[in-house]
């Protein structure tokens, strides 16, 4: 079992192995259940919006671009 001082702001470190087995990293949420007289830590699921920017295009449109796609396809989508 790995173990981890409270501080006195009821701060605790996650020991390394354990974050890297729940795949947790700096800045990432992390949630607490407790159940059964037990506390168990989940990483919190990031929704997609925390996704915003991590993808870019390999080209891009102007608007005059894009009212032309949708022209060309009949005002339909």
């Amino acid at each position: 079992m790995k173990t981890s001082l409270v501080t006195t702001k009821g701060q605790v470190t996650i020991p390394a192995s354990v974050r890297n087995q729940l795949g947790i990293h700096q800045g990432d949420r992390v949630g607490f259940v407790y159940e059964n007289g037990k506390v168990i830590i989940l990483p919190v699921i990031k929704d997609i919006e925390a996704a915003f920017g991590l993808v870019s295009a390999s080209q891009s449109a102007s608007l005059d671009d894009i009212e032309q796609a949708i022209q060309s396809r009949g005002g339909k989508l």
